[in-house]
């Protein structure tokens, strides 16, 4: 981004230096108080930034990024949170679900609805009032005042045969890093969880919650939700659960499948998004597996939650956010050429990535093997060790 010379612009990580110089002391600053912040004040040379200091890096939330971004100007090397229109690929944020058995339903509950005031998990009315035409209704505002205001929806078919574990339905949270758009280079992460329901599938309630939404924030009001336990496998004794049932050949089809959803989620609204080389984005995937082992995306989080349900949540995600700022690489360690940091296993670099060294043969895509460990063992610890021992006997040779 130029400078702009609007004095009413402001300019964070001025006079900073070369891009890939490598920093000792990072400024950041972000306002969500959870274990993020716990991950930033404990990374060694992050200083904390408060108010309107100038900051190297910033975890914003999406109300700053509409009101700031395009006022903003940052250096090189600054790096936020969110790409500019992030929701093209997470639109629905987990709100606003409603679950109906038959057409009619939805037309009787929108009949009960209208005249009332929205509440904060529907979504608000659109700008221009449309006639049963089409076409933009041309009356008076008067006249207008006793329309129905005209709302978005998405409709979705309802998954009847969810894959159960002890009679119970889940979905899985997944978590994918993009740092560029143009080209598309994004990470997976071998960590992740299957969230359950606190009470056993059946399709004669469906207006049961707590049978058909699998969200922590609904199952943590069950009456018998047992805050310590919670409702969560880690990802990696699912995949032990399902090839113990299914075997290995069937698991990995599974897997692949889903790596699938990940890279053509992306991939459709790439052309769309604003790709800026300060951005990156951590997505929150919600997949739901079916009878036949057939993954479904449920939807995408640009926002996932960082604030954890348990010791083994905290842990999880606490690793997540350490290996996410290593990607980020603020500290510019990184040559640009791994295909792993810490848990995470880059996916696609403007294409495939191959679990082999060197460059594959993409022509018949026989033996093609993607570069995802999705459950697989997250020997983490002992990877980002050898990673940065590497790194600083390369720089040693190379002074």
């Amino acid at each position: 981004m130029s400078r702009p010379k609007n004095q009413n612009y402001k300019g964070h990580g001025l006079s900073k230096g070369k891009e890939r110089e490598q920093r000792v002391s990072i400024r950041f600053k972000t306002t969500l108080m959870n274990t993020l912040m716990d991950v930033l004040r404990h990374r060694p040379g992050w200083v904390e930034v408060k108010d309107e200091g100038e900051w190297d890096f910033y975890w914003c939330d999406v109300s700053w990024l509409r009101e700031n971004f395009d006022h903003t100007y940052m250096d090189e090397h600054v790096r936020i949170s969110h790409f500019r229109n992030h929701y093209e690929v997470a639109r629905s944020q987990g709100k606003g679900i409603f679950l109906f058995r038959r057409l009619k339903d939805i037309m009787d509950w929108r009949k009960g609805t209208a005249g009332k005031k929205l509440t904060g998990l529907e979504a608000p009315p659109a700008r221009n009032a449309v006639n049963p035409s089409g076409s933009h209704d041309s009356r008076s505002s008067d006249d207008q005042k006793d329309e129905i205001p005209v709302e978005n929806y998405v409709a979705q078919r309802y998954i009847e045969n969810p894959y159960l574990i002890g009679g119970r339905k889940f979905d899985l949270r997944v978590y994918v890093l993009v740092m560029s758009y143009i080209p598309l280079r994004a990470w997976l992460y071998r960590d992740g969880f299957a969230r359950f329901s606190n009470t056993r599938f059946t399709l004669s309630s469906i207006d049961d919650q707590y049978v058909h939404l699998t969200n922590v924030a609904v199952q943590k009001t069950s009456p018998d939700y047992h805050p310590k336990k919670g409702c969560k496998w880690m990802l990696q004794r699912f995949r032990q659960y399902l090839a113990s049932k299914h075997g290995p050949e069937a698991v990995e089809a599974l897997f692949s499948d889903m790596d699938n959803i990940f890279v053509r989620s992306l991939q459709s609204v790439q052309k769309v998004i604003i790709s800026d080389k300060h951005c990156f984005e951590l997505y929150g995937y919600d997949i739901l597996i079916d009878q036949n082992l057939k993954p479904w995306l449920l939807e995408v989080n640009a926002s996932p939650s960082l604030t954890a349900s348990s010791q083994e949540d905290y842990e999880l995600k606490t690793c997540l956010l350490e290996d996410t700022l290593h990607v980020v690489d603020m500290e510019a360690r990184l040559t640009g050429r791994e295909k792993r940091v810490g848990g995470f296993d880059l996916m696609w670099n403007d294409g495939p990535v191959s679990r082999e060294e060197g460059t594959p043969d993409l022509s018949g895509m026989g033996n093609f093997v993607t570069n995802t460990h999705l459950g697989c063992v997250n020997d983490r610890s002992n990877q980002l060790r050898q990673l940065f021992r590497s790194l600083q006997s390369q720089k040693k040779a190379s002074s």
